[in-house]
């Protein structure tokens, strides 16, 4: 939230257990962009910053993203909106 998004959005996960995660960020191609988190994480709430940027810290262009959240049990995906 918030969706659309300008110049940031978070991205809120829940887990019920201590697992590890992965949190990427695709275009619509299905290139990945960024890696915002690879990680061990506690039980509880989390929440993630994606600046609007890829991996080498570039801003990426308006458009349409996937969220991807993978744990150990579940994998989840989110469309976000980038308006510059």
């Amino acid at each position: 939230m918030p969706n659309p998004f300008n110049p940031a959005t978070e991205i809120a996960f829940e887990l019920d257990r201590e697992q590890d995660v992965r949190l990427d960020v695709y275009d619509l191609a299905g290139r990945r962009v960024t890696t915002l988190a690879a990680e061990r994480f506690a039980a509880g709430h989390h929440t993630v910053t994606w600046r609007g940027r890829d991996q080498s810290g570039q801003a990426v262009p308006s458009g349409a993203y996937l969220v991807r959240l993978v744990t150990e049990r579940a994998v989840r995906s989110q469309k976000v909106m980038l308006a510059r």
